[in-house]
């Protein structure tokens, strides 16, 4: 069902004849509206029926049914201009669809034969609907009568319609394996805990304090999503002391995680599993930046003896990964990524990608960040990019919103734990959804600034869509970046509408209620991500009163929302000074 080879260089220029003058390969048109609506037959056959009236046979020129027309010899009739190979133009007939069982997978391929220059059009079922099999959807989908009622009418109204069944499965090398997140743990500015963080999620909450300690005395800006506890605190004196403040929160999150998967407390050993086959993988920027800073100051204040000698693996951003892994005596791999704040996503994706090719089992993936310093903000602030306000009258941070000012910088950790499906269900693990896929890109525009076109973050969520084997009809929510800046947002919104083409799927925006954890970001919303699949209710945007005009996506707002059923797949978006841009495609499991 495609191209004769003559018809593509067919010019098409009609002009008027009699019937008498046709013959055949004449590319035909009864009358000037039918040629310029593109509605041609070629001449197959003609034959004298009367001495006034010509028979003439023809058949759509990308293949179709013959039909036969009787033409008075004068009468005025439309013709292209080129003559085809008739030999060239298939004869076939559309089947009936008409009690066809159809199955998710099926293929339907539609072809408007009557226009010399049309492409043949490929839909999908997916859900129990015909969506068409493009890079951008096309709306809503076909139902099944429709695509009944298409073969139906096919030979009559110039059209080839061919129903492909979805292949039966057979046998095959193994390949990828299938990834599945098994326990989730989080630290945040809304309390240490998944539960705390769900919570404060679906009660529009936020975490963001003012910074009260005198080193901050004297910032433009003094606020930001700080964990209301000192994580020190909650984990043995002597481990704390050689932790920085972003690893005590990564290894909070990691063991929350772990219990949560079903693991026994104190790690691999305990739990009966080969640490070799266990690996870490967690984002951070700079982890600690307080380290450096303070070993800086003691050095000017006491000299080279008062300087500790942790201060060098403590100031290093793989200390939250490598203590992960002394905590929980994991020794397959400890990873950290570094590439802005997209560094807890790009982790979780790397995890993935670690476990699908066996090089690992199971792995605890995300993101932790401590860098609510005085250095920080003052540079955050020199930049222009702070939000101001009291936190005590709302959320400071306002993603997507009409007044948005700026992003509102935080800490925390969030950690999911990842395993090939077939080692979390021979164990029985409970499974929260499958960690489906994940798409990278650059921008390659700017040290800070983002592509305001939002082409490359598209292009990321395009691949995480395409690596997860899905269409973006799957896709039914999306738990946005939106850090509340003005250009950051505009691009993102515009990204999104290139992708999801215009359909209304569910955003939401967490760094209302957190503030912009850095690298933890990812790890943290991965978290939330994850939860809403689980619990189907997608949170609240806090501090979006007012949605920028400019935005045009469905925010969700006011209150939580369930999420939809027509589709299963979920993003989460993370994009980072330089053009990082990391998606993650989480998929519901039934």
């Amino acid at each position: 069902m495609t191209h004769s080879p003559e018809t593509p260089e067919v010019p098409i220029r009609p002009y008027a004849v009699t019937a008498a003058e046709v013959v055949p390969g004449d590319l035909f048109a009864l009358t000037p509206e039918d040629a310029a609506r593109h509605h041609w037959y070629v001449v197959t056959h003609t034959l004298p029926v009367s001495p006034e009236v010509i028979r003439v046979t023809l058949r759509p020129p990308l293949g179709g049914v013959d039909r036969e027309e009787d033409l008075r010899r004068e009468q005025t009739v439309t013709v292209a201009g080129r003559r085809l190979d008739v030999a060239a133009v298939p004869r076939v007939s559309s089947l009936s669809l008409d009690g066809v069982e159809f199955r998710d997978g099926d293929r339907l391929v539609v072809l408007r034969a009557v226009d010399p220059m049309a492409d043949e059009v490929t839909y999908v079922r997916r859900f129990g609907a015909w969506h068409r099999d493009a890079g951008e959807d096309s709306g809503a989908g076909a139902t099944d009568t429709q695509v009944r009622r298409w073969a139906a009418g096919a030979d009559s109204e110039g059209r080839v319609v061919r129903h492909e069944p979805r292949p039966a499965r057979t046998a095959a090398a193994a390949g990828p394996r299938r990834v599945v997140v098994t326990g989730l743990g989080a630290v945040t500015p809304l309390g240490v805990g998944t539960g705390a963080l769900w919570q404060g999620l679906l009660e529009g909450r936020h975490g963001i304090r003012e910074l009260t300690d005198e080193e901050f005395d004297g910032l433009p800006v003094r606020i930001a999503g700080t964990v209301p506890v000192d994580p020190a605190g909650l984990l043995p004196r002597q481990a704390a002391r050689r932790m920085n403040r972003a690893a005590q929160f990564a290894v909070l999150a990691a063991r929350e995680a772990w219990a949560d998967a079903g693991y026994a407390d104190g790690g691999t050993r305990e739990s009966g599993l080969d640490p070799e086959r266990v690996g870490v993988s967690l984002g951070a920027i700079l982890g600690d930046a307080s380290v450096l800073v303070g070993g800086d100051r003691r050095l000017r204040e006491r000299g080279p003896r008062g300087v500790s000698p942790l201060t060098t693996p403590m100031t290093v951003p793989s200390q939250a990964a490598s203590q992960v892994s002394l905590d929980l005596h994991i020794t397959g791999e400890a990873r950290t990524v570094t590439s802005a704040c997209a560094s807890g996503t790009e982790a979780i994706g790397q995890a993935v990608d670690r476990i699908r090719y066996g090089r690992v089992d199971i792995a605890l993936a995300g993101g932790a960040e401590a860098v609510v310093t005085p250095a920080i903000m003052a540079s955050f602030a020199a930049m222009r990019a702070l939000a101001e306000g009291d936190p005590n009258h709302g959320s400071p941070s306002r993603p997507f919103a009409k007044d948005r000012d700026g992003f509102v910088n935080g800490e925390g950790a969030g950690v999911l734990v990842l395993e090939s499906e077939e080692h979390a269900r021979a164990r029985g693990a409970r499974i929260y959804c499958e960690a489906a896929g994940w798409g990278l890109s650059a921008d390659a525009h700017h040290v800070a600034a983002p592509d305001p076109s939002g082409d490359g973050i598209a292009l990321a969520l395009r691949r995480a869509v395409r690596d997860a084997g899905g269409e973006v009809a799957d896709v039914v929510h999306v738990n946005a970046h939106a850090t509340a800046t003005v250009d950051g947002d505009l691009a993102e919104a515009r990204a999104l509408r290139a992708v999801l083409g215009g359909r209304d799927v569910p955003v939401t925006a967490l760094k209302g209620h957190l503030g912009h954890l850095q690298g933890a970001a990812g790890g943290v919303e991965a978290v939330a991500a994850v939860l809403t699949l689980r619990h189907g209710v997608v949170p609240a945007t806090v501090g979006c009163a007012e949605v920028d005009d400019g935005i045009d996506l469905d925010v969700v707002r006011g209150a939580p929302r369930p999420l939809p059923d027509t589709g299963d797949l979920v993003l989460s978006n993370s994009f980072g000074f330089g053009g990082h841009n990391a998606v993650l495609a989480l998929r519901r499991v039934a």
